[in-house]
């Protein structure tokens, strides 16, 4: 199928296929048409060129990347839109409940991640055939995340998903459509193997264009100093020639990336923040309770718990935007902060880019390094000279999540504060965000969502516990789960978490546990062989995967290549229930031995 936007080509020959029991990622730079395909899949919107088949009776869902539920009186109204006659209607209802929500709401007073959770309802509740979902994971906690990856995992829906959250995509996907330069192409491997195979294409590319970049440069020279009585029988070569610049000339290369940088201040001081018992309550809720908690800097903490824990309370807390209610909050000395609010409050609609960026009366946007032409810097960032004056509010999530990089890094700083920075930006600039932040001298102090992200980042969790307490862990998400066995659990509002808490006095205080029998034998004999089942699973695995990365195994042999996925998607069952088993029981022979 064929899109363009405004004279320009968006999709071009795209192609998408969808099979029974499909588990697809769908990945690309933000910008190269993602969301325009899913809607045409979904029925949304219309191909400028090509056709859309829907086998007879298939039902299908879509997520939308940004809900609207304005006709509807109450978010159940909105649950049961579209139900048939056949479906549950109770389903929707028990949905919206595992996702927070009671029905009654109004969903013209909901924030975007009650809106999107209702949208969850919404496109689960029927139980399709197929499960088209734009960036589902967006405004969500990390409870509701974990609860969604559950879910999907038990579906029998096909599903196309569209992501920036890696460790979502990789827990779910077992085949990656990359949509580079309008076109598709489809590799029969989750999203775990999918940027090995997308650098392996990237650099295949780059050879044959300085291959044919050579060729070119030979056959000039032949056209200029060769015999001229011979050019009359060599045609065909300069004909050639033409074909191959004009082969040049229509190439696309890959879409640049974000030319990020970070000007540093001057170091701050050894400490950066230092609170002693500090609390903060809201409506006699505890949102902090007798906090003592040491920043240094260098450090980077990452400060993660479910909606409405208190996440952004705590992060204005240590920054002294806001008082504690007792205890004391000390920062250090010479602290230059900068602010990087990815939920884009700070961004006036009716401002264009060229003033959001300049402050406005200006062609110069002033960094850390000196001043910089408005138009070179937005290059930098991936944004046209074009666009100088657009107003921000038509801009992409994507596009306004790299304005907000641009406005914040241009600032230097000792000290940045990212809140929920991973929104709506694609992998790539995801990566050389990670890259910067590695390279940063100052300290971060980080809140999100992104448990990939979380773990390349953080040198500390700072974890919601219950009833306002936070304890601090070493290391990224991974390893909190690690330490304290369980990762980040929904709010109980109004309910005190005790069994979360009896878990956490018995990891201090190791005598108060309940005595722990020995293991059996079935589980010491478990223990020796699920190692060797394991590493023979993830032979047989990279044995298919060799197999299924022929392209034209399908062409030759369609049972073989349908034996192999078949067996290729069982090995990988297995492999999953041998890890999970082989990981509880050593959690299990760790607790016997203390």
């Amino acid at each position: 199928m064929h899109v363009t936007f405004g004279g320009t080509p968006l999709l071009t020959a795209a192609e998408l296929m969808v099979h029974p029991g499909d588990r697809l990622g769908l990945v690309g730079r933000n910008g190269s048409g993602k969301s325009t395909l899913l809607k045409i899949a979904g029925g949304l919107i219309e191909p400028d060129e090509g056709e859309r088949i829907v086998q007879r009776g298939a039902t299908m869902r879509y997520l939308a990347q940004e809900p609207r539920f304005e006709t509807f009186a109450t978010t159940l109204d909105a649950a049961t839109e579209g139900l048939h006659p056949g479906d549950d209607p109770h389903r929707a209802r028990h949905l919206l409940e595992r996702l927070g929500l009671t029905g009654a709401e109004n969903p013209a007073t909901l924030s975007g991640g009650e809106l999107r959770r209702c949208a969850l309802a919404q496109a689960l509740a029927p139980e399709p055939d197929i499960l088209l979902l734009d960036e589902p994971t967006n405004h969500l906690d990390l409870p509701a995340i974990e609860w969604l990856e559950s879910e999907l995992a038990g579906t029998r829906a096909a599903l196309i998903v569209i992501s920036h959250d890696r460790r979502f995509l990789s827990t779910l996907t077992r085949a990656t459509l990359w949509l580079d330069r309008g076109q598709v192409r489809r590799h029969e491997q989750g999203f775990a193997a999918f940027e090995t195979w997308r650098d392996r294409i990237l650099e295949e590319e780059e050879m044959g264009r300085h291959k044919l970049d050579r060729k070119i440069v030979a056959e000039e020279h032949w056209v200029r100093y060769g015999v001229s009585a011979r050019r009359k029988r060599n045609q065909k070569r300069l004909r050639d020639l033409s074909s191959m610049r004009q082969t040049r000339r229509e190439q696309r290369g890959p879409a640049g990336n974000v030319a990020m940088s970070q000007h540093t201040a001057d170091p701050s001081g050894k400490m950066v923040a230092e609170t002693k018992a500090i609390t903060k309550s809201f409506d006699s809720r505890p949102i902090v309770a007798d906090l003592s908690l040491q920043v240094q800097r260098g450090d980077r903490l990452a400060i993660i718990g479910p909606n409405g824990a208190g996440k952004t309370t705590l992060l204005n807390l240590l920054t002294g935007a806001l008082k504690p209610d007792s205890g004391t909050v000390k920062l250090g000395a010479n602290i230059k902060l900068v602010s990087l609010d990815q939920r884009r409050d700070a961004l006036r609609p009716s401002v264009t880019l060229r003033d959001a960026l300049t402050g406005g009366g200006s062609d110069v946007v002033e960094t850390g390094a000196g001043s910089k032409h408005v138009i070179g810097y937005m290059k930098d960032f991936l944004f046209t000279p074009e666009q100088a004056g657009t107003p921000v509010g038509v801009l992409s999530g994507g596009e306004r999540g790299r304005l907000m990089l641009a406005i914040g890094l241009a600032k230097p700083s000792n000290v940045l504060v990212l809140d929920e920075p991973t929104n709506d930006l694609d992998l790539e600039t995801l990566d050389l965000l990670q890259e910067l932040l590695a390279d940063y001298s100052g300290t971060v102090l980080l809140v999100s969502h992104d448990r990939d992200f979380i773990d390349r980042v953080a040198t500390s969790v700072l974890a919601f516990e219950e009833s306002g307490i936070w304890i601090e862990y070493s290391g990224g998400y991974s390893d909190m789960i690690a330490q304290r066995g369980y990762g980040v659990s929904p709010l109980t509002r109004g309910q005190d978490s005790g069994p979360r808490r009896n878990k956490r006095n018995r990891a201090e205080n190791p005598s108060s546990a309940p005595t722990q029998k020995r293991l059996g034998f079935k589980e010491q004999h478990a223990l020796k062989v699920l190692p060797e089942r394991i590493a023979m699973l993830e032979q047989e695995l990279k044995t298919l995967d060799q197999l299924l990365s022929d392209s034209g195994l399908y062409t030759r042999n369609p049972e073989t290549f349908n034996a192999a996925v078949a067996r290729r998607e069982a090995a990988q069952q297995a492999l999953d229930a041998a890890e999970q088993e082989w990981l509880a029981l050593e959690i299990l022979r760790e607790a016997v031995e203390i």
